[in-house]
């Protein structure tokens, strides 16, 4: 993969919430569902990752975060990532992306979590290469 040009531009926190009644402190076992999504701004050539975790217990989720951030990507390169009406990304890309998405998000929980008993969980070191097996394609 060529080297692109990028930047961090914006970091949200799409969602947080913990669910105190659906946390047994009792029970030992502790699920945790990770799910990552991609989107464009045409407007302004950028890339926006999107991860969203939940850790549960008995298949209820007790803690969950969703964090996007958007990457502006240099004109230069997204022009040759523009292909007609659709915007073709190289998937490698995304999981670099992707991957400082998950460190972001990893903050952004222990920040939310400091001085509670959920600040425990913390996210583990994730292969996002494993979970993006495939190339991008956004309509325009």
């Amino acid at each position: 993969m060529n080297e692109i040009g990028f930047k961090l531009e914006k970091i949200n926190t799409e969602q947080f919430a913990i669910i105190e009644d659906a946390y047994d402190t009792c029970c030992e076992e502790i699920g945790l569902e990770a799910i990552v999504k991609f989107g464009i701004n045409s407007e302004n050539p950028a890339i926006i990752s999107i991860i969203k975790f939940q850790f549960e217990q008995n298949k209820k989720p007790f803690l969950i975060i969703e964090v996007s951030c958007e990457f502006g990507i240099e004109e230069t390169k997204w022009n040759i990532f523009n292909k007609g009406t659709k915007i073709h990304i190289p998937k490698d890309f995304l999981a670099h992306l992707a991957m400082i998405t998950v460190g972001t998000t990893r903050g952004v929980l222990h920040s939310k979590t400091d001085n509670t008993i959920f600040n425990e969980f913390i996210l583990p070191t994730l292969n996002v290469s494993q979970m993006i097996t495939e190339d991008g394609e956004f309509e325009k």
